[in-house]
């Protein structure tokens, strides 16, 4: 399995200044936001979405450097995926991330919606500085979804009547519209023709709910420490996503113990273990591998480079998780 170190070799020295550059800007600010912030960036992600920034900008740019409005996208992108990680983690009361205090268990909720809102705002100035309209309308759109979704998963807590498609909505809100939008945000600043610019944003969105729907079957299938936070935590906060879905299907037993919200001793144990016994988890990786499989289509537009090839690998980096 690839390590997402080697994945990313064509755009590693990127990466590193991005780290660095992001550090800066933050907390140059408010010093406990700065804190705040700063223990975010310090947590370890991988840098998945920055690095697809860079990725594209180095296929579209025909072996060119990144520019420095492609590298301040990426880091935009940065921003406002940790913003999201912030809010999401006040809503689920999560006290850890990426095996990490999380900012609310290690602040308060206070600082922590401070935090996000902060670097939504620092995200929402830098991006108006790169001076294209076209960037500035797809970003805009990213942190629109990023409230949609999380009402959507909001009002859904707990539903055992709702849809794959509502699901899937929730999972490109979520996760996928940043991917997407980004990738097709660095083409656009490449000056691409409008249908590789649409391709690569449709590259985005397959990669985006492939991400999601493996996070998902991950929550099941493994443990604390590899998660980073505990295992089973989304069908414990009411979040129901394909493997639940599908098990839903296949034990009907299993509505009557998310309905009553897991009230009674011994609840969510038998609710996880319906979920692993089921063919949840089998169904949920193949609808991952069949969006993973279209996202790579995408990428006929891209002429070969060693940021192309790194781009189709992600593909698969993303469903090698699950194996």
């Amino acid at each position: 399995m690839l390590s997402s170190t080697s994945l990313f070799a064509p755009v590693e020295s990127d990466l590193r200044l991005l780290t660095e550059n992001l550090k800066r800007l933050i907390s140059a600010r408010h010093p406990i936001l700065g804190a705040a912030a700063e223990h975010l960036f310090e947590a370890g992600g991988k840098r998945l979405r920055p690095a697809i920034v860079l990725l594209v900008s180095r296929a579209t740019l025909g072996g060119e450097e990144p520019t420095p409005r492609h590298r301040r996208l990426a880091e935009i992108t940065e921003m406002i995926h940790t913003a999201s990680l912030v809010h999401d983690d006040v809503v689920d009361e999560a006290a850890l991330r990426r095996n990490a205090p999380t900012v609310n268990s290690l602040f308060d909720n206070r600082i922590a919606v401070l935090a996000g809102d902060f670097l939504f705002a620092q995200s929402s100035w830098y991006l108006a500085n790169l001076d294209n309209l076209q960037v500035v309308k797809l970003l805009s759109e990213v942190i629109r979804d990023f409230a949609e979704g999380e009402i959507l998963q909001s009002i859904n807590r707990f539903d055992v009547e709702v849809s794959l498609e509502v699901y899937l909505d929730k999972s490109y809100y979520k996760t996928a519209s940043l991917i997407a939008n980004s990738a097709k945000a660095a083409a656009v600043l490449s000056d691409v023709s409008l249908e590789t610019a649409e391709k690569l944003y449709r590259y985005g969105r397959d990669l985006g709910l492939a991400f999601q729907i493996v996070d998902d079957i991950l929550d099941f299938t493994s443990p604390t420490e590899v998660l980073g936070k505990p295992a089973g935590s989304d069908l414990l906060s009411g979040n129901i996503t394909a493997p639940a879905l599908f098990a839903l299907e296949e034990f009907p037993g299993l509505r009557g113990l998310i309905e009553r919200e897991f009230a009674e001793n011994g609840d969510i144990e038998q609710a996880l273990a319906l979920v692993r016994q089921s063919d949840g988890v089998h169904r949920a990786r193949e609808l991952a591998q069949s969006h993973g499989k279209r996202a790579l289509q995408y990428l006929d537009c891209l002429q070969p480079s060693a940021a192309k090839d790194s781009l189709i690998d992600v593909a698969d980096y993303v469903l090698s998780r699950i194996y």
